[in-house]
């Protein structure tokens, strides 16, 4: 090769190593625009901690890590995260420099002034967080142009004026304008963000109708509307938001009818209308309302009678129908409500006696006001229901000794429980259906690609959080378990939800194409004794992330292994977990045909109320075949729950499943583990009554 062609081909080779080498180190390099809007940012904001001294470094660390709160993709600034750092002061608006910035957070401090109507000149602002601060004035209109705009938080603060009607991006997901002194009426407009599924804009001085136009917002969830002042009536086209869960309309002044189109909302769990000035009757339809929990219409006009229909609605848990007008008697059928654990209808005009089980359960305050109401209390008898008698046999008076109670409530508790047992390892073995149903919902499912700062893909299942992949890995993240699969996280999200998410083991897990496979039909499986899945990521560089529904209760390990001695586990409790359990086994077994493999008490979760759903369920389908059986090392306490036969079995099988829940139910029994040296050494131990 001629040696002027060689010295050519080097001399390209050292420029474009040099020039490569040049843009990797730039892209960590804050560029001059930002570092000088995050320094106008800095300057009107009081650091009462000091939080922003690392900001007075050089621009060649700002984006490394150096700075606290700025995140950064190519020398770019997209997200400032400062929530609780005790900042006062006001914010510039000279943050319209930042022009790359997606996420702002500034919750939970005290920054006074004005919001910057330059935020509306950021076009890629996706989160705005500044509740909890003192802003004052009015919302900027300058916001409506941020058409990227999903999160929008401004509530508690002391902001005036109007809503703006600019305020209508198609992007719009959540919006809380809550705890201010807005006036004003809703603007129509808003009414445009058909991507809505959230709506706080209560405790504030919002004023005239509630639009009609919010029946077209068909994914709203939730809608909190209570303590202003609107007037006229409830809109019938409310009922036409299928997937709405929540409804608070209380302390108001809205008057006309129940609208009966309310009654097909089939997903609603809570529903409050408390005083206002609605004045018909209940309609019958109102069973319609299947998965209502609570239902507040206290303090209105209601009258006529109380439909008996109300007692179909099984879930409900509060009930409060006082200072109405409502006649005639209380119906027999809300002796079915066996969930209720708030009941009141007092300051009505009702008769008669009250059903036996409110009696019992509730006082007289739930009652008083009800001068032709009795049976409720002792002062308060009812003259037509005669005193019970029972004959009894001259010689045979003798009360049973403590000893006595004692043996035939033990007799009866052991009784009770092996029957239990038998009903439900029978449901567990019984033959597959061959031909069933699919109960389980098709899953609407959208696809968003994560940010450029990412490079990943996140996936979202139906549920009720939906997030972006910056918010998912920008969230406050603790570690609350460890298996064979992964590491479990709590996520908690800027807007405060929470989420368990499991970060899978990444050189155990199937190649991208039949991961995605596999976990789209996780996806759809949907049961209440079983843990859902809401979502997966895929990172960049192979980390794949399932995103699942938060237990706070924890698991049952826990539950059982880590109470204070004097914390107790009734049977009530236990028995409610161990059906679950039997009920989540049952629908994997017999209507997924898929087994759990390693069930023990870790994977299974408590919910607020102690129901039990089980997790970690068709995890070994995401896990490659070749890597199995050498990368999944099973721990000292789950060998405690495997039966014996998969030692020699390259596969688990429904049976091996029905022996693990066994050793569960031994453990609720004895609240003894099946492991170490704690493991049962007496059934007679008793260990759940917090004594031995």
């Amino acid at each position: 090769m001629d040696e002027s062609i060689l010295l050519l081909y080097l001399t390209l080779f050292l420029f474009i190593s040099s020039t490569t080498s040049t843009r990797a180190y730039n892209e960590l390099v804050l560029s001059k625009a930002d570092y000088q809007g995050l320094q106008a940012f800095k300057a009107t904001l009081i650091d009462t901690r000091g939080v922003l001294n690392t900001w007075n470094g050089t621009r060649n660390n700002a984006c490394s890590g150096g700075w606290i709160g700025i995140k950064c993709v190519r020398g770019r600034v997209i997200a400032i995260q400062l929530p609780g750092k005790q900042l006062a002061g006001s914010l510039s608006e000279s943050i319209r420099q930042l022009t790359a910035l997606r996420k702002l957070s500034l919750h939970d401090n005290s920054i006074t002034g004005l919001i910057p109507s330059a935020l509306g000149s950021l076009a890629r602002l996706r989160g705005l967080y500044l509740f909890k601060n003192r802003f004052s004035g009015q919302i900027p209109a300058s916001l409506g142009q941020c058409r990227m705009l999903v999160n929008l938080d401004l509530s508690h603060n002391s902001l005036t004026g109007e809503i703006p009607s600019t305020l209508n991006s198609t992007s719009l997901y959540r919006l809380n304008l809550s705890n201010n002194k807005l006036s004003g009426t809703i603007p129509v407009a808003l009414t445009l963000s058909t991507s809505l599924n959230f709506v706080y804009l209560d405790h504030n001085k919002l004023s005239g109708s509630i639009p009609k136009s919010f029946g077209n917002l068909s994914m709203l969830k939730e809608v909190f509307l209570n303590d202003n002042l609107f007037s006229g009536n409830m809109p019938e086209e409310l009922g036409k938001l299928s997937v709405l869960r929540t409804l608070d309309f209380s302390s108001n002044s809205i008057g006309g009818t129940f609208p009966i189109s309310l009654c097909n909302l089939s997903s609603l769990v809570f529903l409050n209308l408390g005083r206002n000035m609605i004045d018909n009757a209940i309609p019958e339809s109102i069973n319609g309302l299947k998965k209502l929990s609570v239902l507040s219409l206290k303090s209105n006009r209601f009258r006529g009678e109380i439909p008996e229909t109300l007692g179909n609605l099984s879930k409900l848990s509060l009930l409060d129908l006082s200072e109405n007008k409502f006649i005639g008697v209380i119906p027999e059928s809300f002796n079915l409500l066996t969930k209720l654990t708030s009941f009141n209808v007092s300051d009505n005009n009702l008769s008669g006696s009250v059903p036996l089980v409110l009696a019992q359960k509730f006082n007289a305050s739930s009652f008083r006001g009800n001068i032709q109401l009795c049976g409720y209390t002792t002062s308060a008898p009812c003259p037509s229901s005669p005193s019970p008698s029972f004959p009894v046999k001259p010689g045979h008076r003798r009360r049973l000794s403590t000893r006595d109670i004692i043996l035939i409530a033990s007799a009866a508790v052991i009784g009770f429980l092996l029957l239990l047992c038998c009903l439900l390892l029978f449901c567990l073995s019984r033959k597959r259906r061959t031909a069933t149903a699919q109960t389980t919902r098709t899953s609407a499912k959208t696809e968003t690609e994560a940010g450029e700062d990412t490079g990943g893909k996140l996936v979202h299942f139906d549920g009720p959080l939906v997030f972006t992949a910056d918010e998912l890995l920008c969230a406050t993240a603790e570690i609350i378990g460890k298996n064979s699969y992964g590491t479990v996280y709590k996520a908690t999200l800027e807007d405060g939800n929470e989420v368990a998410v499991k970060r899978l083991r990444e050189r155990i897990v199937k190649n991208t194409k039949e991961f995605e496979t596999e976990v789209s039909k996780l996806g759809k499986v949907r049961h209440p004794n079983l843990v859902a899945l809401r979502a997966y990521y895929l990172g960049p560089k192979g980390e794949k992330l399932l995103a699942l529904d938060f237990m706070p209760k924890g698991s049952l390990s826990a539950f059982l292994h880590a109470r204070g001695p004097d914390r107790h586990v009734d049977w009530r409790t236990r028995i409610n977990i161990a059906i679950g359990i039997a009920r989540g086994l049952n629908y994997l077994h017999n209507e997924l045909d898929m087994v759990h493999g390693q069930l023990t008490s870790s994977n299974v979760l408590l919910d607020e109320n102690f129901n039990a759903t089980i997790s970690d369920y068709g995890l070994s389908n995401l896990v490659n075949a070749n890597v199995s059986s050498s990368a999944i090392v099973t721990t000292v306490s789950e060998l405690g729950y495997r039966a014996p036969e998969l030692s020699k079995l390259k596969k688990a099988e429904p049976k091996s499943d029905v022996y693990s829940f066994g050793v569960i139910m031994l453990e609720l029994l004895t609240c003894k583990p099946p492991w170490g040296d704690d493991k049962w050494p007496r059934l007679a131990t008793m260990g759940c009554f917090g004594h031995e």
